[in-house]
């Protein structure tokens, strides 16, 4: 295989004959190294991920350093083999195939540049393994070149480019060659804030655009909500949840994913007592957490919750107005202290010390719309809606690691 990130380009595809179901799938995957890596529980860097990855789909895997995103993308590549569990690629089991005969491409952090040829040779180079038209070749590739902003920088070698430059030109490489799967991790990490911004859109522009299935390994919860359709939150080699980036961001399964993606507050108590919503929760089944002292938080009622079931509940700072008395009714109404606050442009930040000692953060927009504008000191009543009290479930189990006598992944 060339030392360039790339796999060589795989036989031209028709995707009027693609099998319908999954471009990738991930089966109860493992990959135990032993207790040899530092950091693994066990040695296992991923205990038992399962994952439907669609037909033409933009998916990230976000998840905090060494918690097993991109050993799970190299499984995909090739590059590792897993301890146990399949890797299906468009329906074949790709345990055991070399990275040079699976449909993807992989584009690595690092850039592996050819020195000595120029941009535009280094960009070309699978077009022309794969024997593309000359015509054709020169076309694509300088519409990718215009792609990543170096159009100008055709003719000039690796070595006299930044490294965020040499990022954009292994990217504009990979994408070129249109696989039917492109595997990314963290690609977009060397280059300036703006830029970054500006590709993510370009990128997920020309995934829409050439139909190609993307998996974009990332620790950037911004990159992943606003490129991905899906995305799955990794913590400890474990998936803790799947969905659309609204939903992972609005309805955060655990406690985990409440905290790693933006910002969240995290109440804990006791259930009450149940009965049903009033306005636009009118009929739905709700709980209340008794925080005593005229305090409450209301909540949709977790499946299978009686009176005395232990809850955590997270709500998202921007869902919490500020007031000065405390709201009537069945809703949530919590009393705090303002220990600060903080003017970001085009909202504020305050943190709200509770009776109990919690911390809660809220944030209020700067647009003269807020009921209360308090500064440190002051006395506030927090409230939000039943529907943005989100119920969290515990964190998922591990799977248990292949023993000794498993069988080899064939």
């Amino acid at each position: 295989m060339a030392p360039d990130t790339l796999a060589a380009p795989p036989p031209a595809h028709d995707t009027a004959t693609t099998p319908p179901g999954p471009a990738i799938s991930l089966v109860d995957v493992v990959k135990d190294y032993g207790g040899d890596r530092k950091g693994a529980a066990n040695g296992a860097a991923v205990r038992g991920v399962d994952l439907d990855i669609g037909e033409g789909e933009f998916f990230s895997l976000l998840g905090p350093s060494g918690c097993g995103k991109t050993t799970t993308l190299r499984m995909i590549a090739g590059f590792e083999e897993p301890t146990g569990g399949r890797i299906l690629l468009h329906g074949r089991d790709m345990v055991g195939v070399p990275p040079d005969q699976r449909d993807v491409n992989l584009v690595f952090q690092s850039y592996a540049l050819f020195p000595h040829l120029s941009v535009a040779d280094n960009v070309a180079f699978g077009l022309r393994r794969h024997r593309v038209p000359k015509g054709e070749i020169h076309d694509r590739v300088d519409r990718m070149l215009h792609t990543v902003e170096l159009a100008d920088k055709a003719d000039r070698r690796p070595r006299q480019l930044s490294g965020g430059q040499q990022q954009r030109v292994a990217l504009a490489r990979a994408l070129v060659n249109r696989p039917r799967a492109l595997l990314l991790d963290e690609p977009l990490g060397a280059l300036d804030l703006k830029l970054r911004q500006s590709m993510q859109l370009e990128l997920k522009r020309i995934q829409r655009e050439v139909g190609i299935t993307f998996v974009y390994v990332t620790h950037d919860q911004a990159e992943a909500l606003t490129m991905s359709d899906r995305i799955a939150v990794m913590n400890g080699g474990l998936v803790e949840q799947v969905g659309p980036p609204r939903e992972v961001y609005e309805r955060p399964a655990t406690a985990f994913v409440a905290g790693f993606i933006g910002t969240s507050n995290v109440l804990s108590g006791r259930l009450a007592d149940s009965g049903t919503g009033s306005g636009a929760e009118a009929g739905a089944r709700t709980g209340v957490l008794d925080l005593g002292d005229g305090q409450q938080v209301v909540l949709p009622l977790p499946e299978g919750a009686a009176a005395g079931s232990p809850v955590e509940v997270t709500v998202r700072p921007e869902k919490i107005t500020l007031g000065a008395a405390p709201p009537t009714g069945r809703v949530s109404r919590i009393r705090g202290t303002v220990e600060e606050v903080v003017y970001l442009g085009t909202s504020s930040s305050y943190a709200v010390r509770t009776a109990t000692g919690t911390e809660l953060t809220v944030f209020q927009p700067n647009d003269g719309t807020a009921a209360l504008t308090p500064g440190r000191g002051d006395t506030v009543w927090l409230t939000w809606a039943t529907a943005h009290s989100y119920p969290l479930a515990p964190a998922p189990a591990p799977a248990p690691a292949p023993g000794p006598d498993a069988p080899a992944p064939r």
